[in-house]
C-alpha cells in the first residue's frame, strides 16, 4: 500500500493510514511495519460466497492529508 501510493513508511504513519471493510468483518488490515496489506484473519470462500462465481471482497485506504 505505501508503494501504490508513494509514500515512506513514516509519511503513511504520519497520515493516519486505515482500512475500512464492507459490512461488519475487517478481512484485511495495514501493516505498520511493512506498509504492507495482509489478511486480519482466514478468509473462508465457500462461507462468503456460496452460490456467486465472481467473489470479490472490497475495502477503502483512508489517508489523511491531499494526495
Amino acid at each position: 500500500v505505501a508503494k501504490d501510493l508513494a509514500l515512506d513508511l513514516p509519511a503513511l504513519q504520519d497520515r493516519g493510514a486505515d482500512l475500512v471493510s464492507e459490512g461488519g468483518t475487517q478481512y484485511f488490515s495495514l501493516h505498520r511495519k511493512t506498509g504492507h496489506l495482509v489478511t486480519a484473519e482466514r478468509i473462508d470462500r465457500e462461507q462468503l460466497c456460496r452460490l456467486v462465481e465472481k467473489c470479490v471482497l472490497r475495502c477503502e485506504v483512508i489517508v489523511e492529508g491531499e494526495m
